[in-house]
């Protein structure tokens, strides 16, 4: 008998040491499957919860006619599938409609929505490729990409990432998910359709080089409060998101005029301080206003950047101080 063989015999007559031991190999990226899943680290968290009381409940009558590894994707695909019959797809603010223009007022924040929530790089890193895998799991952590795949239906979205991301061959999704393989092939099909169409598919997630020298650029650019060295680092045809405000903005002339009015001219420089980070396979900071009334410095958003060349071409500011802690960033910085 084999080692996992053992451990799973033990788990099965309810030794709990073992059954940890059992499934831990597996949880990093049973994480990663329920983030992709559900759009959000706070949802994967809880999916990951109700998982393993499954799990556990359910091993004694585990009968090996998969892996263990398959079982227990099967099991959160499960769990996954009941939370996403009963709340709307995780959305940011341009799947609402088009660009706020200049004039527009901004505001007030949606808290009804359920918005796309960043993930951090412990999420992905130092995930190895499965053989028949199409995409990297950096990519598949890609914003457009998450985006994009909460338009598919659950299972839609189960099949693109057990197949694509992870490389389950279309027979083992079918078992896995009750699915003939005909079926399996369809849903394939659809997805990667629905992908193609919002050009959410494989791509390089930053260009290649050393992009320190810009980045460091948007710190001093924000520590400053300066508005016209953070328009000379976009494209002219840079966006801006903010969840949960539900406006978004496109062009670099009318990103700097919001900020400036809506953020840097009230606080003035000195009042901002960022650390970095990364999140979703892209350069981002944890971002810290003055407290006037305490003198710290406290969480205000988490920025992601995706750049293009010597410049950025979009920023992601998710206002929602509770996110930072997620990645190992405090509530609080001394100024």
């Amino acid at each position: 008998m084999g080692a996992e063989e053992s451990e799973l015999s033990a788990a099965q007559s309810g030794d709990a040491e073992a059954f940890e031991r059992l499934i831990a190999p597996y949880l990093r990226e049973l994480r990663m499957y329920c983030y992709q899943m559900a759009g959000s680290i706070h949802d994967a968290d809880d999916l990951m919860q109700e998982m393993l009381l499954r799990v556990w409940k359910g091993l004694p009558g585990f009968e090996q006619r998969s892996n263990i590894r398959t079982w227990l994707y099967k099991v959160t695909s499960n769990v996954c599938f009941d939370l996403l019959a009963k709340q709307d797809r995780r959305i940011l603010p341009m799947d609402l409609g088009a660009a706020a223009g200049p004039d527009d007022a901004i505001g007030p924040p949606r808290f009804d929505a359920h918005w796309l929530e960043p993930c951090p790089a412990e999420y992905y890193s130092s995930a190895e490729r499965s053989p028949g895998a199409l995409y990297e799991r950096r990519q598949s952590v890609a914003l457009a990409f998450l985006r994009a795949i909460q338009l598919l239906p659950p299972k839609q979205r189960a099949v693109l990432l057990l197949h694509d991301v992870l490389g389950f061959q279309g027979a083992e999704c079918g078992a896995l998910l009750e699915l003939s393989t005909a079926a399996v092939n369809s849903a394939l099909q659809r997805a990667r359709a629905t992908l193609s169409a919002r050009q959410a598919e494989p791509q390089a997630l930053t260009p290649t080089g050393d992009q320190s020298a810009l980045l460091k650029r948007y710190v001093h650019a924000w520590e400053r409060a300066d508005v016209d060295a953070l328009v000379a680092l976009l494209l002219d045809d840079a966006t801006l998101e903010m969840p949960p405000l539900p406006q978004w903005l496109r062009g670099a002339g009318v990103i700097g005029s919001a900020i400036e009015q809506m953020i840097f001219a009230p606080a003035g420089p000195g009042a901002f301080r960022l650390l970095q980070t990364e999140a979703n396979g892209l350069p981002a900071f944890g971002a810290y206003q003055l407290d006037r009334d305490s003198g710290e410095m406290r969480a205000m958003a988490l920025h992601v950047l995706k750049l293009s060349d010597e410049r950025i071409a979009s920023m992601t500011a998710f206002v929602n101080p509770g996110l930072l802690t997620f990645f190992s960033l405090p509530e609080r910085i001394p100024t």
